[in-house]
C-alpha cells in the first residue's frame, strides 16, 4: 500500500491537487485493514498461524492504465473471497510498464471463522476468473499456460536491471559458503560467519541477521540446495584440481595534490551515507564489493541501491550534515514548488484565453513553457521525496550498524566462552 507506488498525481491538468489513490478493500476499510483483520482472528481465536496470503496479477506491459487494472483487481477479488473474506486490493502504478494488482487475504473468514485453505482447484478458479475479466476488457491473456514453477516478475525484472534479490544474495551466499567449506560443519560455521541463523529439519532453512522468517533453501532455491545435494557438492570438491592464478597484482602510484590537512571532515548525514555506500560498494563505482565481509544486513539495500546513490548525491550537492538542514531545504523546495504551480496556473488559463487559442505560435509557446514547468515540478517533488527518505532511512542505518555491533560482540563472548571450556578439557 506504499503511497510512492499506488498514487497517481495529474500533472497535466492546471488543478495539481488531483490525486489518484489505487487502493480499495473489500469488506474492509483499506486505511484500517490491519485492525479489522485481525479483529476477525481474535473473535473466533485464530490468531496464530498463516495470518495472511498475497496474491498478484499481472497484465501485459504497456496495453492496460491504472483505473482498469484497478476495476479488474476489485472485479477478482469480489468473485474470489468477497463472500467471506477481508480483502486488500492494491495497484502499483511505479513501473509504468508493468502495472500490476497486489492482493492480501486475511485466512480467517469474517462470516463463519473458517480457515481460507488453497487447493489446485482454487488456483485454477483464480486464472479461469482473471482470463475471463481480461477478456471481458479486451486485453491480452496466455493461451494454454504451462504448469510448473515461475519466476516472480520482481525477481526477473531486478535481473534484467543487474540489481540483487533477496533471494539471489542467499542463494550466492550459499554457494559462496559450499566452495570454501571442504566438511559439512564448516559449511554452517561460514553460515554463522555471515551472520545467518539456522534451523535443520528435512529442508535447512536459514534467517538472516534483522530478519523475523527463516527461509527454507530446498523450498526456495531447488533440490541443489538439499542437505543430501549440498553435502554432495561438498565432497565432490575435494577431488577438483584447482589451478593456481599467475596474476601478481602491482602496486599503483597515485598523486596526491594539496594538503590534508585542510581537508575539512564531513559529519552527519554525509559521513553516514559515505561510509555505508562505501561498504555496500557502490561509491566509487568500480570498486568490487567483497562480500564476505559485508553483512547480509547491510546487503540488502543493494537492491535500493539507485534510493541510496541518489540521497547520498542530494546531502553531497546541497552540503547537508543536520536534520535541521533537511528541514530546511526540504521547506524552502515545497516553497518552490508551490511558486512555479502558481506560474503554470497562470499560464494554463492564458492557455485557456481567446488570443492564444487563434494564435498557433503563441498556443505552442505557452505549451513549451507548461512542460519545462512540468519536468521542473517533477523533479522538486523527487527531492521532496528523498529528504522525507533520508530521515527514515538513516535511522535504519544506525540501528543496522547497532544490530551488528552487538552481534559481534555476542559472537566474541561466545568464542571466549568457548575457549575456557577447551582449556577446562
Amino acid at each position: 500500500m506504499q503511497q510512492g507506488k499506488t498514487t497517481k498525481i495529474d500533472t497535466d491538468d492546471e488543478n495539481v491537487s488531483v490525486i489518484q489513490r489505487f487502493v480499495s478493500g473489500v469488506n474492509c476499510s483499506a486505511s484500517t485493514a490491519r485492525d479489522e483483520m485481525i479483529a476477525v482472528k481474535r473473535r473466533f481465536g485464530k490468531e496464530n498461524g498463516v495470518v495472511a496470503y498475497h496474491g498478484y496479477q499481472s497484465f501485459a506491459p504497456g496495453e492496460v492504465n491504472p483505473q482498469t487494472a484497478h476495476e479488474i483487481g476489485l472485479k477478482l477479488a469480489q468473485k474470489l473471497w468477497g463472500n467471506g473474506y477481508q480483502v486488500i486490493v492494491a495497484t502499483h502504478l511505479d513501473q509504468e510498464s508493468h502495472i500490476h494488482n497486489h492482493f492480501v487475504v486475511n485466512t480467517v473468514s469474517f462470516k463463519d471463522g473458517k480457515r481460507y485453505h488453497r487447493t489446485e482447484k482454487d488456483y485454477y478458479d483464480m486464472q479461469k476468473e482473471s482470463d475471463r475479466l481480461c477478456r471481458e476488457y479486451g486485453l491480452s491473456v496466455i493461451e494454454n499456460p504451462q504448469r510448473g514453477k515461475s519466476k516472480h516478475y520482481g525477481e526477473w525484472k531486478a535481473e534484467q536491471d543487474s540489481r540483487p534479490t533477496w533471494r539471489g544474495i542467499i542463494r550466492a551466499d550459499m554457494d559462496s559458503a559450499i566452495r570454501r567449506s571442504k566438511t559439512e560443519k564448516q559449511f554452517f560455521h561460514f553460515l554463522k560467519e555471515m551472520g545467518y541463523e539456522i534451523k535443520i529439519g528435512r529442508d535447512i532453512s536459514v534467517r538472516p541477521l534483522g530478519k523475523e522468517r527463516f527461509f527454507r533453501l530446498a523450498r526456495n532455491l531447488g533440490e541443489e540446495y538439499s542437505i543430501g545435494e549440498i553435502r554432495r557438492r561438498i565432497l565432490s570438491q575435494r577431488f577438483l584440481k584447482l589451478s593456481v592464478s599467475s596474476y601478481v597484482s602491482r602496486p599503483q602510484k597515485y598523486t596526491l595534490r594539496g594538503s590534508f590537512k585542510k581537508i575539512r571532515k564531513v559529519t552527519g548525514f554525509r559521513a553516514l551515507y559515505f561510509h555505508y555506500c562505501y561498504l555496500l560498494g557502490i561509491f566509487p563505482k568500480k570498486r568490487p564489493l567483497k562480500k564476505r565481509s559485508v553483512p547480509i544486513l547491510f546487503r540488502e539495500d543493494l537492491i535500493r541501491a539507485k534510493e541510496l546513490s541518489d540521497e547520498a548525491r542530494l546531502l553531497v550537492k546541497h552540503r547537508i550534515d543536520t536534520p535541521e538542514q533537511l528541514l530546511d531545504f526540504q521547506s524552502k523546495t515545497e516553497s518552490e514548488i508551490d511558486e512555479i504551480t502558481s506560474q503554470r496556473k497562470q499560464l494554463y488559463k492564458v492557455l485557456r484565453s481567446k488570443n492564444t487559442v487563434q494564435d498557433g505560435e503563441i498556443k505552442m509557446e505557452v505549451k513549451e513553457k507548461i512542460s519545462a514547468f512540468n519536468a521542473e515540478l517533477k523533479k522538486l517533488r523527487y527531492q521532496v521525496k528523498l529528504c522525507k527518505d533520508i530521515i527514515v532511512r538513516s535511522e535504519q542505518i544506525k540501528e543496522k550498524f547497532k544490530t551488528i555491533r552487538e552481534d559481534a560482540e555476542n559472537q566474541r563472548k561466545e568464542r571466549e566462552k568457548d575457549e575456557q571450556f577447551r582449556g577446562r578439557g
